[in-house]
Protein backbone atom coordinates (compact mmCIF):
# COMPACT_ATOMS: atom_id res chain seq x y z
CA UNK A 1 0.00 0.00 0.00
CA UNK A 2 1.52 3.32 -0.79
CA UNK A 3 1.13 6.42 1.23
CA UNK A 4 -1.09 8.17 -1.53
CA UNK A 5 -3.35 5.40 -1.53
CA UNK A 6 -3.96 5.13 2.11
CA UNK A 7 -4.36 9.02 2.33
CA UNK A 8 -7.24 8.70 -0.18
CA UNK A 9 -9.23 6.60 2.11
CA UNK A 10 -8.87 9.42 5.09
CA UNK A 11 -9.64 11.75 2.17
CA UNK A 12 -12.75 10.72 1.73
CA UNK A 13 -14.00 9.87 5.00
CA UNK A 14 -12.33 13.69 6.20
CA UNK A 15 -14.51 15.47 2.95
CA UNK A 16 -17.76 12.92 2.50
CA UNK A 17 -18.42 11.15 5.51
CA UNK A 18 -21.31 14.26 6.48
CA UNK A 19 -22.74 14.35 3.01
CA UNK A 20 -23.43 10.20 2.60
CA UNK A 21 -24.84 9.87 6.32
CA UNK A 22 -27.11 13.17 6.00
CA UNK A 23 -28.49 11.37 2.74
CA UNK A 24 -28.93 7.90 4.39
CA UNK A 25 -25.59 5.87 4.70
CA UNK A 26 -25.71 4.17 8.04
CA UNK A 27 -23.18 5.83 10.00
CA UNK A 28 -21.96 2.28 11.48
CA UNK A 29 -21.82 0.68 7.91
CA UNK A 30 -19.04 4.11 6.94
CA UNK A 31 -17.24 3.42 10.20
CA UNK A 32 -16.78 -0.45 9.57
CA UNK A 33 -15.73 -0.08 5.89
CA UNK A 34 -13.27 2.78 7.20
CA UNK A 35 -11.84 0.39 10.07
CA UNK A 36 -11.33 -2.17 7.21
CA UNK A 37 -10.49 -0.27 4.45
CA UNK A 38 -6.56 0.66 3.88
CA UNK A 39 -5.73 0.60 0.48
CA UNK A 40 -7.85 2.74 -2.05
CA UNK A 41 -8.15 -0.21 -4.33
CA UNK A 42 -10.53 -1.75 -1.82
CA UNK A 43 -12.84 1.00 -1.36
CA UNK A 44 -15.34 -0.09 -3.97
CA UNK A 45 -15.60 -4.01 -3.26
CA UNK A 46 -15.68 -2.75 1.01
CA UNK A 47 -18.55 -1.14 -0.19
CA UNK A 48 -20.01 -3.78 -2.75
CA UNK A 49 -19.80 -6.24 0.38
CA UNK A 50 -21.95 -4.01 2.43
CA UNK A 51 -24.68 -3.34 -0.32
CA UNK A 52 -24.77 -6.97 -1.03
CA UNK A 53 -25.69 -7.26 2.61
CA UNK A 54 -28.41 -4.87 2.44
CA UNK A 55 -29.57 -6.26 -0.54
CA UNK A 56 -30.54 -9.40 1.00
CA UNK A 57 -32.10 -8.13 3.63
CA UNK A 58 -34.33 -6.49 1.66
CA UNK A 59 -34.66 -9.32 -0.78
CA UNK A 60 -35.81 -11.13 2.32
CA UNK A 61 -37.93 -8.93 3.51
CA UNK A 62 -39.81 -8.68 -0.29
CA UNK A 63 -40.47 -12.90 -0.16
CA UNK A 64 -41.74 -12.22 3.31
CA UNK A 65 -44.16 -9.98 1.81
CA UNK A 66 -42.45 -7.25 4.23
CA UNK A 67 -42.12 -4.41 1.77
CA UNK A 68 -41.88 -1.29 3.54
CA UNK A 69 -38.46 -3.26 5.29
CA UNK A 70 -37.92 -4.33 1.93
CA UNK A 71 -37.65 -0.77 0.64
CA UNK A 72 -35.63 0.84 3.15
CA UNK A 73 -33.16 -1.66 2.83
CA UNK A 74 -33.24 -1.49 -1.25
CA UNK A 75 -32.36 2.21 -0.27
CA UNK A 76 -29.14 1.05 1.85
CA UNK A 77 -28.17 -1.12 -0.89
CA UNK A 78 -28.35 1.35 -3.52
CA UNK A 79 -26.50 4.16 -1.67
CA UNK A 80 -23.82 2.01 -0.65
CA UNK A 81 -23.33 0.48 -3.95
CA UNK A 82 -23.10 4.52 -5.44
CA UNK A 83 -20.95 5.38 -1.93
CA UNK A 84 -18.09 2.99 -3.34
CA UNK A 85 -17.66 3.90 -7.10
CA UNK A 86 -18.60 7.31 -6.90
CA UNK A 87 -14.91 9.09 -6.86
CA UNK A 88 -13.51 5.48 -7.45
CA UNK A 89 -12.20 4.58 -10.88
CA UNK A 90 -9.33 1.62 -10.02
CA UNK A 91 -11.48 -1.04 -11.66
CA UNK A 92 -13.47 0.60 -14.64
CA UNK A 93 -15.55 -2.95 -14.51
CA UNK A 94 -16.74 -2.83 -11.38
CA UNK A 95 -17.22 0.77 -11.17
CA UNK A 96 -19.74 0.38 -14.29
CA UNK A 97 -21.21 -2.28 -12.73
CA UNK A 98 -21.61 -0.66 -8.94
CA UNK A 99 -23.39 1.91 -11.06
CA UNK A 100 -26.06 -0.20 -12.59
CA UNK A 101 -26.60 -1.74 -9.12
CA UNK A 102 -27.03 1.12 -7.77
CA UNK A 103 -29.90 1.95 -10.50
CA UNK A 104 -31.74 -1.20 -10.17
CA UNK A 105 -31.53 -1.90 -7.07
CA UNK A 106 -33.04 1.35 -6.32
CA UNK A 107 -35.81 1.12 -8.56
CA UNK A 108 -37.49 -1.96 -6.56
CA UNK A 109 -37.65 0.66 -3.56
CA UNK A 110 -39.70 3.34 -5.91
CA UNK A 111 -43.08 1.88 -5.94
CA UNK A 112 -42.88 1.54 -1.94
CA UNK A 113 -41.28 5.23 -1.35
CA UNK A 114 -43.64 7.40 0.76
CA UNK A 115 -44.61 9.34 -1.81
CA UNK A 116 -43.77 6.84 -4.07
CA UNK A 117 -41.62 7.23 -6.77
CA UNK A 118 -41.62 5.83 -10.84
CA UNK A 119 -38.88 6.80 -13.52
CA UNK A 120 -39.61 9.03 -16.06
CA UNK A 121 -37.23 8.80 -19.43
CA UNK A 122 -36.96 12.38 -21.46
CA UNK A 123 -36.07 11.68 -25.19
CA UNK A 124 -32.22 13.06 -25.67
CA UNK A 125 -29.95 13.15 -28.04
CA UNK A 126 -30.33 9.72 -29.33
CA UNK A 127 -30.50 8.44 -25.27
CA UNK A 128 -32.79 9.70 -22.21
CA UNK A 129 -32.50 11.81 -19.30
CA UNK A 130 -34.11 9.36 -16.51
CA UNK A 131 -35.26 10.79 -13.84
CA UNK A 132 -37.64 10.03 -10.54
CA UNK A 133 -40.66 11.83 -10.23
CA UNK A 134 -42.91 11.58 -6.86
CA UNK A 135 -45.69 13.77 -6.01
CA UNK A 136 -47.24 14.89 -2.86
CA UNK A 137 -51.09 14.31 -2.52
CA UNK A 138 -52.97 16.91 -4.23
CA UNK A 139 -53.94 18.15 -7.96
CA UNK A 140 -51.10 19.16 -10.06
CA UNK A 141 -48.49 20.31 -7.67
CA UNK A 142 -45.43 22.81 -8.36
CA UNK A 143 -42.42 21.11 -9.59
CA UNK A 144 -39.03 21.13 -7.76
CA UNK A 145 -35.92 19.63 -10.42
CA UNK A 146 -32.90 18.40 -8.52
CA UNK A 147 -29.82 18.12 -10.06
CA UNK A 148 -27.34 16.50 -8.51
CA UNK A 149 -23.40 17.69 -8.79
CA UNK A 150 -20.33 16.02 -10.20
CA UNK A 151 -20.77 12.59 -8.15
CA UNK A 152 -23.75 12.34 -7.10
CA UNK A 153 -27.01 10.70 -8.44
CA UNK A 154 -30.51 10.75 -8.93
CA UNK A 155 -30.54 7.30 -6.09
CA UNK A 156 -28.94 9.76 -3.39
CA UNK A 157 -31.35 12.81 -3.02
CA UNK A 158 -34.49 10.56 -1.45
CA UNK A 159 -33.87 13.00 1.86
CA UNK A 160 -33.98 16.28 -0.09
CA UNK A 161 -36.92 15.05 -1.96
CA UNK A 162 -38.81 14.43 0.98
CA UNK A 163 -38.32 18.00 2.20
CA UNK A 164 -40.12 18.97 -0.86
CA UNK A 165 -42.76 16.72 -1.00
CA UNK A 166 -43.37 17.44 2.46
CA UNK A 167 -44.31 20.93 1.87
CA UNK A 168 -46.85 20.23 -0.56
CA UNK A 169 -43.89 20.55 -4.14
CA UNK A 170 -43.15 17.16 -6.29
CA UNK A 171 -40.11 16.20 -7.36
CA UNK A 172 -38.13 15.37 -10.09
CA UNK A 173 -34.26 14.13 -9.42
CA UNK A 174 -32.61 13.64 -12.95
CA UNK A 175 -29.18 12.33 -14.47
CA UNK A 176 -28.07 14.67 -16.71
CA UNK A 177 -25.13 14.72 -18.64
CA UNK A 178 -21.81 13.46 -16.96
CA UNK A 179 -24.36 12.17 -13.62
CA UNK A 180 -25.48 8.90 -13.34
CA UNK A 181 -26.83 6.88 -15.52
CA UNK A 182 -26.06 9.14 -17.95
CA UNK A 183 -22.00 8.74 -17.25
CA UNK A 184 -21.01 6.45 -19.58
CA UNK A 185 -22.84 8.04 -22.60
CA UNK A 186 -22.16 12.05 -22.48
CA UNK A 187 -19.90 14.02 -20.74
CA UNK A 188 -20.28 17.24 -18.62
CA UNK A 189 -21.88 19.99 -20.21
CA UNK A 190 -21.67 24.00 -19.47
CA UNK A 191 -24.81 24.69 -21.68
CA UNK A 192 -28.05 22.90 -19.24
CA UNK A 193 -30.33 24.69 -21.18
CA UNK A 194 -30.24 21.89 -23.45
CA UNK A 195 -31.06 19.88 -20.99
CA UNK A 196 -33.50 21.33 -19.04
CA UNK A 197 -35.59 22.59 -21.90
CA UNK A 198 -36.39 19.18 -23.68
CA UNK A 199 -37.05 17.91 -20.09
CA UNK A 200 -39.78 20.07 -19.65
CA UNK A 201 -40.67 19.76 -23.13
CA UNK A 202 -41.68 16.22 -22.40
CA UNK A 203 -43.49 16.69 -19.06
CA UNK A 204 -45.40 18.53 -20.48
CA UNK A 205 -46.39 16.70 -23.64
CA UNK A 206 -46.63 13.29 -21.23
CA UNK A 207 -48.81 14.86 -18.39
CA UNK A 208 -47.59 14.03 -15.19
CA UNK A 209 -50.19 15.81 -12.70
CA UNK A 210 -47.50 18.91 -12.17
CA UNK A 211 -48.50 22.93 -12.86
CA UNK A 212 -45.67 23.29 -15.19
CA UNK A 213 -46.44 27.32 -14.38
CA UNK A 214 -44.82 26.49 -11.32
CA UNK A 215 -41.27 24.92 -11.39
CA UNK A 216 -38.66 25.43 -9.59
CA UNK A 217 -34.85 24.10 -9.39
CA UNK A 218 -32.48 23.33 -6.99
CA UNK A 219 -28.65 22.31 -7.62
CA UNK A 220 -26.25 20.80 -5.87
CA UNK A 221 -22.57 21.86 -6.19
CA UNK A 222 -21.64 21.68 -10.08
CA UNK A 223 -25.72 21.22 -10.10
CA UNK A 224 -25.55 25.35 -9.03
CA UNK A 225 -23.75 26.33 -11.75
CA UNK A 226 -25.97 24.17 -14.12
CA UNK A 227 -29.56 25.98 -12.96
CA UNK A 228 -28.29 29.34 -13.41
CA UNK A 229 -26.96 28.21 -16.70
CA UNK A 230 -30.52 26.62 -17.84
CA UNK A 231 -32.81 29.70 -15.84
CA UNK A 232 -30.65 32.48 -18.32
CA UNK A 233 -32.35 30.95 -21.47
CA UNK A 234 -35.15 28.41 -20.19
CA UNK A 235 -38.07 30.79 -18.73
CA UNK A 236 -40.21 28.34 -17.31
CA UNK A 237 -38.17 28.38 -13.96
CA UNK A 238 -39.60 30.45 -11.93
CA UNK A 239 -37.47 29.98 -8.74
CA UNK A 240 -33.84 28.21 -7.90
CA UNK A 241 -31.63 27.23 -4.87
CA UNK A 242 -27.85 27.09 -6.05
CA UNK A 243 -26.28 24.75 -2.93
CA UNK A 244 -22.97 25.22 -2.80
CA UNK A 245 -21.99 26.10 -6.34
CA UNK A 246 -19.05 27.76 -7.82
CA UNK A 247 -18.74 30.75 -9.58
CA UNK A 248 -16.04 29.24 -11.56
CA UNK A 249 -14.96 26.45 -11.69
CA UNK A 250 -11.30 26.84 -13.03
CA UNK A 251 -10.68 29.36 -10.40
CA UNK A 252 -11.48 26.72 -7.61
CA UNK A 253 -9.30 24.41 -9.82
CA UNK A 254 -5.72 24.59 -7.75
CA UNK A 255 -7.48 24.18 -4.93
CA UNK A 256 -9.58 20.53 -5.45
CA UNK A 257 -8.35 17.79 -3.86
CA UNK A 258 -7.18 14.39 -6.07
CA UNK A 259 -9.96 12.57 -6.56
CA UNK A 260 -12.42 15.17 -7.21
CA UNK A 261 -10.11 16.19 -10.13
CA UNK A 262 -9.82 12.83 -10.86
CA UNK A 263 -13.68 13.16 -10.89
CA UNK A 264 -14.13 16.10 -13.25
CA UNK A 265 -11.16 14.06 -15.82
CA UNK A 266 -13.22 10.70 -15.52
CA UNK A 267 -16.88 12.69 -16.14
CA UNK A 268 -15.64 15.13 -18.31
CA UNK A 269 -13.96 12.39 -20.79
CA UNK A 270 -10.71 14.47 -20.70
CA UNK A 271 -7.42 12.26 -21.78
CA UNK A 272 -5.81 14.23 -18.45
CA UNK A 273 -6.10 16.79 -15.60
CA UNK A 274 -4.53 18.91 -17.86
CA UNK A 275 -7.58 18.98 -20.49
CA UNK A 276 -10.19 18.55 -17.72
CA UNK A 277 -8.52 21.91 -16.35
CA UNK A 278 -9.05 23.62 -19.50
CA UNK A 279 -13.01 22.36 -20.22
CA UNK A 280 -13.83 23.91 -16.45
CA UNK A 281 -13.31 26.67 -17.98
CA UNK A 282 -16.25 26.78 -19.66
CA UNK A 283 -18.22 25.60 -16.54
CA UNK A 284 -18.88 29.76 -15.36
CA UNK A 285 -21.24 32.03 -14.71
CA UNK A 286 -19.22 35.07 -15.64
CA UNK A 287 -21.47 37.21 -18.38
CA UNK A 288 -24.49 34.43 -17.61
CA UNK A 289 -26.30 35.82 -14.30
CA UNK A 290 -27.37 39.13 -15.77
CA UNK A 291 -30.21 37.07 -17.65
CA UNK A 292 -30.91 34.92 -14.16
CA UNK A 293 -33.86 36.96 -13.57
CA UNK A 294 -36.10 34.68 -11.24
CA UNK A 295 -35.82 34.58 -7.65
CA UNK A 296 -32.43 32.89 -6.59
CA UNK A 297 -31.52 31.90 -3.02
CA UNK A 298 -27.71 30.87 -2.93
CA UNK A 299 -26.86 28.81 0.16
CA UNK A 300 -23.01 28.08 1.25
CA UNK A 301 -20.67 27.19 3.89
CA UNK A 302 -18.30 29.48 4.84
CA UNK A 303 -15.97 25.97 5.51
CA UNK A 304 -16.73 25.04 2.15
CA UNK A 305 -13.16 23.32 0.95
CA UNK A 306 -14.12 22.65 -2.90
CA UNK A 307 -15.59 26.07 -3.28
CA UNK A 308 -15.21 29.08 -0.96
CA UNK A 309 -17.75 31.52 -0.23
CA UNK A 310 -16.28 34.14 -1.75
CA UNK A 311 -17.66 32.38 -4.83
CA UNK A 312 -20.84 32.08 -3.44
CA UNK A 313 -20.78 35.85 -2.93
CA UNK A 314 -19.71 37.22 -6.23
CA UNK A 315 -23.38 34.95 -7.37
CA UNK A 316 -25.47 36.93 -5.59
CA UNK A 317 -23.54 40.29 -6.58
CA UNK A 318 -24.28 39.82 -10.18
CA UNK A 319 -27.62 37.70 -10.31
CA UNK A 320 -30.43 40.86 -10.35
CA UNK A 321 -33.11 38.93 -8.00
CA UNK A 322 -30.60 36.85 -5.18
CA UNK A 323 -30.44 36.26 -1.53
CA UNK A 324 -27.28 34.58 -0.01
CA UNK A 325 -27.68 32.19 2.63
CA UNK A 326 -23.97 31.55 4.25
CA UNK A 327 -23.98 29.70 7.32
CA UNK A 328 -20.25 30.38 8.80
CA UNK A 329 -19.96 26.73 10.66
CA UNK A 330 -21.23 24.89 6.94
CA UNK A 331 -18.86 22.54 5.26
CA UNK A 332 -19.29 21.35 1.31
CA UNK A 333 -23.12 21.32 1.20
CA UNK A 334 -23.49 22.45 4.66
CA UNK A 335 -23.99 18.23 5.13
CA UNK A 336 -22.91 18.64 8.57
CA UNK A 337 -26.07 21.05 9.44
CA UNK A 338 -28.63 19.20 7.36
CA UNK A 339 -31.20 20.51 9.68
CA UNK A 340 -30.73 23.66 9.23
CA UNK A 341 -29.91 23.85 5.29
CA UNK A 342 -32.52 21.82 4.17
CA UNK A 343 -35.35 23.03 5.84
CA UNK A 344 -34.66 26.81 4.97
CA UNK A 345 -33.98 25.60 0.99
CA UNK A 346 -37.33 23.95 0.89
CA UNK A 347 -39.08 27.02 3.22
CA UNK A 348 -37.90 29.32 0.92
CA UNK A 349 -39.38 27.45 -2.55
CA UNK A 350 -42.25 26.39 -0.81
CA UNK A 351 -42.90 30.14 -0.29
CA UNK A 352 -41.89 30.80 -4.18
CA UNK A 353 -43.87 28.21 -5.68
CA UNK A 354 -46.89 28.19 -3.83
CA UNK A 355 -47.61 31.68 -3.69
CA UNK A 356 -47.49 31.97 -7.53
CA UNK A 357 -51.01 30.05 -7.70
Amino acid sequence: MTVETANRVQLVAAHWKPRFVANGIDVNDFEEVLAATTDWRDWAPSWKRVGDRHRALADEAERAGRFVTAAAAYQRAAWCYHLGKFLWFEDLTLHDELRERTVATYAKALPRLDPPGWRIEAPFEGAVIPGILRKPRGDRPPLVLLIPGLDSVKEELFAMENEFLRRGLATLTIDGPGQGENAPRLPIRPDWATVITPLLDHIATDDVGVDLGRVGLMGISMGGIYGPRAAAKEKRLRALVALAGPYDLSECWAALNPLTKGGYIFYTKSRDESEAFERSKALTLRGVLKDVTCPLLVIHGGKDRLFPPEQAERIVREAPNATLLLYPEGNHVCNNIPYKYRPAMADWMAEHLLAMG
